[in-house]
């Protein structure tokens, strides 16, 4: 989940944060919660260790239509042996969303289980469900080691004095929440070692709610410059900050593991007419917002290339606050352009519209030639390190988190014509970048006419993918980062 999905929920502002405990006492104020995490809460204070995530409550709310609770599952995970530490780490995210958070969230988890496999850290983890709605597709796509592992780390026990917790979302929802979910911390702040927020934004600043929020933590782990500049120039302490970049599972995500997916068999033909011929392949991945920048993609795409090219785009999408009618929307979009229709036709675009699974992803990358997205703002670029991993050449806007990971020996980095001003939704005043139009028309034909200069980028980018981005190298520092938090709150 990107940060400006939840913000224009119209829920009403937040209630008023809860008074200190008494003297002597560590009874959090729960007068203003909604019933539905009372329960939780209620036994969380009665029981010795942090079990918020144990109640029939939270069963029902968290994994029980993905079947995490089966008794056979549960019976194994029972037999595996777990290392024990004196700490404790909750991580709170939206693990099953399948978004951008959830996605993120994900890699951080596996590099850091698989780090503590040879390390024996100072803590355990523990994951919770929260920010955003579970998606059962996502959960039911994702490979049966990922899903294991969920549910040995969901029913882990942490005591609340050692536990320094990870509000891993967008500000709005960290305690107490704009919208509904569970709350992060889940029962306010002063009842653990340590609150940690992880965010980002795609635009040049921070909203001043958010930034009173990330002030109230402990710490705010950002992933790029990029944000470390723009968090503390809207007034984030920059004490607070510190810059923990993304790992990419580059054994996942590794090009000689895999077939290619047939395309053929995906995607509904929207422009251009069908062609059995051999073809180079554009990808884009990203949910149908203004801001992934699919207006100026396929402005580009049309202006360079027409049916007598051997070329054809697909785009793998999702709604966002829209329904699935992608093909008349791109439709509609080009009649309104002034471009007129090449006497050989348009070059050809493809929707894929349905649920590719997680574990088929790579496949899908291995299918492409090269990768483009001339979005106006990321967070981090997933789709795109991704990409960068499976060794495709990357068209990409030279602005916000990819500048993190994109340089001209590893991509293809695209200008910015200007700065626009975002003109609705909850970031209306914000900036963020315009890509410029002709030199992606342009990169696309280059790429296309350049195949050992692009697949030689492409190579770079696995290596640098590799060198600072793998689970390792960042679990260790991510790692390193908590364990000086939790010697710094003895």
């Amino acid at each position: 989940m990107h940060s400006a999905e939840r913000l224009d929920s119209g829920h009403l502002p937040p209630p008023p944060p809860p008074p200190p405990p008494s003297p002597g006492r560590n009874i959090p104020f729960i007068g203003k919660l909604k019933p539905f995490y009372l329960l939780s809460i209620l036994v969380l204070l009665s029981a010795i260790s942090f079990s918020i995530s144990k109640t029939d409550q939270f069963k029902k709310f968290f994994f029980l239509r993905s079947n995490l609770l089966n008794p056979t599952v549960q019976k194994q995970i029972s037999r595996n042996p777990i290392y024990t530490a004196p700490y404790c780490v909750l991580w709170m995210a939206p693990f099953l969303s399948g978004g951008g958070y959830s996605s993120e969230a994900w890699s951080y988890i596996l590099a850091l289980h698989d780090y503590s496999m040879n390390k024996n850290p100072i803590f355990n983890l523990k994951i919770e469900q929260h920010g955003d709605l579970e998606n059962l597709e996502f959960w039911e796509g994702l490979p049966l080691d990922m899903r294991n592992l969920a549910i040995e780390l969901y029913h882990r026990e942490c005591k609340l004095n050692e536990t320094v917790v990870v509000c891993h979302s967008e500000p709005g929802a960290w305690y107490p929440p704009l919208f509904d979910t569970l709350p992060c911390p889940p029962i306010g702040y002063g009842h653990f070692k340590a609150v940690v927020g992880r965010t980002m934004f795609e635009t040049d600043r921070v909203n001043d709610e958010h930034v009173k929020r990330c002030n109230l933590l402990d710490f705010v782990w950002v992933p790029t410059d990029f944000h470390v500049k723009t968090f503390t120039e809207s007034g984030v302490d920059p004490l607070k900050i510190v810059k923990i970049v993304q790992p990419v599972d580059l054994d996942f995500f590794d090009p000689v593991k895999y077939e290619a997916l047939d395309l053929g068999s995906l995607g509904n033909s929207v422009m251009g007419s069908f062609s059995n011929g051999e073809k180079f392949v554009f990808l884009s991945i990203f949910k149908w917002e203004y801001r992934k920048g699919w207006d100026s993609l396929l402005r580009s795409y049309l202006k360079e290339f027409s049916g007598g090219d051997d070329v054809v785009l697909y785009l793998l999408t999702n709604p966002y606050h829209s329904d699935r009618d992608f093909g008349n929307k791109i439709v509609e979009y080009v009649e309104k352009l002034d471009l007129e229709e090449p006497k050989d036709g348009w070059a050809r675009v493809y929707v894929i519209d349905e649920h590719i699974a997680q574990v088929d992803m790579p496949r899908l990358y291995k299918a492409a030639n090269a990768f483009v997205l001339p979005s106006r703002g990321e967070g981090w670029g997933r789709p795109i390190v991704e990409a960068m991993a499976m060794t495709l050449p990357v068209i990409a806007t030279n602005w916000s988190g990819p500048t993190e990971f994109m340089t001209e020996d590893n991509s293809y980095p695209l200008p910015v014509d200007s700065m626009s001003e975002v003109t609705e939704g909850p970031f209306k005043g914000h900036l963020w970048a315009e890509p410029s139009v002709n030199k992606l028309q342009m990169l696309m034909r280059h790429v296309m006419g350049n195949h050992e200069e692009a697949k030689a980028r492409g190579k770079q980018a696995r290596d640098d993918m590799m060198s600072r981005f793998s689970p390792k190298v960042v679990a260790g520092i991510v790692s390193d980062h908590i364990e000086h938090i939790i010697d710094h709150t003895q």
